[in-house]
């Protein structure tokens, strides 16, 4: 297989949080990785529960991780193909009609679990005659297909988890098509799957048993199937599993906290692998990481408090370039060297906006009564302009000298007649960014 195609195939009824932005990321990083194709499909056939605004949310997340799709495939667009299909299997007596209720079966396993049997569908409906099938067409009751297992042991080597088998024996002969006509996942995928080329399925651990059947499927329609990788899911802090119907962890919201998209992509693809968790250059240096055999078995937790403090630490290390078009985008001048004194300080990047406004505000800091003279003295020995980043330096070795102060009683006045604030950016950098003007002229209490 020499050209990969790898796909995330979501369904658009909700949301999308973390852990779905994991299958997407591994997906779209090992199709960029290896030269391959990335395809989003969604898996859009149950009607009454997608929805237009949650696809367009979908691809406002995909676009905000920076993995935009090579290829976009609805499957809502594709039913008569599944069709097509599905009379294809009953031709070749491997999609069967049934007719029992969801009462009837529950009947049923209630009765095989009180005898100590496993809850497997008995097949009862291939004994069924055509007399019995006219009875049910004179009933009004409409059949749901089913798809025959050959119950043998089925084999593949996992990406994640190394060699797996299920015995197909163990398993009840999946529905495919519901009696109202509706198609069911597992055989909507494999039939796009064959007809997109998709060559590699990494997808949670929740799908291990549907590879089983959907290596049948693969076989029955002549096909064969793609390599799988079932990596382990995430969940919270508490060990909950994360949900869209309850908005765990959404992209949206973490994206409105102001969490960087590439320190949520780090820490969806390295939790819960043997990778430590920590700040990633680009995508490309994360996709470098990927290895699906250090993916742990065990479920991985997510905390959203880590995610915080990951942002701030991609922040400090973004070089200017990789965030030049933001900047300009929320009004932010000052080029590199502004972002470069600020942004190890930064805990989102909406702080680079509040320091844009203290570096250029025109309004004075704040000067304490007590402190007053000794700032007008310190305004004294301003050197001229042009500044650099020495200024700071000599300056404040002349006031130290001429005041005799040193330590906090020498800097902390200075930072908060200068900016306000306790604690920030080395002023050595915001020095030359504010200019001997307004400089002066905070020091001295006035408006500049």
């Amino acid at each position: 297989m020499s050209n990969p195609v790898f796909r995330f195939a979501p369904s658009p009824t909700g949301l999308l949080h973390v852990g779905n932005a994991r299958t997407a990321l591994l997906n779209a990083l090992l199709a960029r990785r290896t030269g391959g194709q990335f395809l989003l499909r969604y898996d859009d056939t149950d009607a009454a529960r997608s929805q237009d605004v949650f696809a367009e949310a979908i691809a406002q997340d995909i676009d905000w991780l920076g993995i935009p799709p090579d290829r976009i495939e609805r499957q809502s667009a594709r039913l008569g193909i599944y069709a097509a299909a599905a009379e294809r299997l009953k031709a070749l007596g491997r999609l069967y009609p049934a007719y029992e209720t969801e009462e009837e079966l529950d009947l049923k396993r209630g009765l095989q679990r009180a005898r100590g049997l496993p809850p497997v569908y008995d097949r009862a409906a291939l004994a069924l005659t055509p007399d019995d099938h006219a009875r049910f067409a004179s009933q009004g009751r409409l059949p749901h297909w089913r798809f025959r297992l050959e119950h043998r042991t089925v084999t593949w080597d996992d990406g994640v988890r190394g060699p797996q088998h299920v015995d197909t024996s163990s398993l009840s002969d999946p529905v495919f098509v519901r009696a109202d006509g509706t198609f069911l996942y597992t055989l909507t995928s494999v039939i796009d799957d064959i007809e997109f080329g998709v060559t590699d399925i990494v997808r949670g651990e929740d799908h291990v048993t549907n590879t089983a059947v959907q290596i049948e499927l693969f076989a029955a329609l002549g096909a064969p199937p793609p390599r799988f990788a079932h990596h382990n899911l995430l969940t919270l802090p508490t060990g909950e599993g994360l949900s869209k119907r309850l908005g765990h962890l959404s992209l949206r919201a973490l994206r409105e906290s102001g969490q960087e998209a590439l320190a949520v992509a780090a820490a969806a693809v390295l939790v819960g692998t043997s990778e430590a968790l920590a700040p990633v250059e680009s995508l490309a240096d994360l996709a470098a990481r990927i290895d699906l055999s250090r993916i742990s078995r065990a479920p991985a937790r997510f905390d959203p408090e880590e995610l915080k403090t990951l942002t701030a630490r991609t922040l400090h290390h973004l070089p200017f370039e990789a965030v030049a078009h933001r900047l300009e985008n929320a009004g932010i001048g000052g080029g590199a060297d502004f972002w470069m004194a600020v942004r190890g300080n930064l805990t989102v990047f909406a702080d680079a906006l509040d320091w844009w406004e203290i570096v250029h505000r025109q309004r004075p800091g704040v000067i304490e009564a007590e402190q007053a003279e000794f700032l007008r003295d310190a305004a004294a020995h301003l050197p001229p302009e042009p500044w650099t980043a020495d200024t700071y330096a000599a300056w404040i070795a002349q006031v130290k000298s001429a005041s005799g102060r040193g330590g906090k009683a020498l800097f902390r006045p200075i930072r908060l007649a200068l900016t306000g604030r306790e604690h920030g950016p080395e002023l050595a950098a915001l020095l030359p960014l504010m200019g001997r003007v307004r400089v002066c002229a905070r020091l001295s209490g006035e408006s500049a």
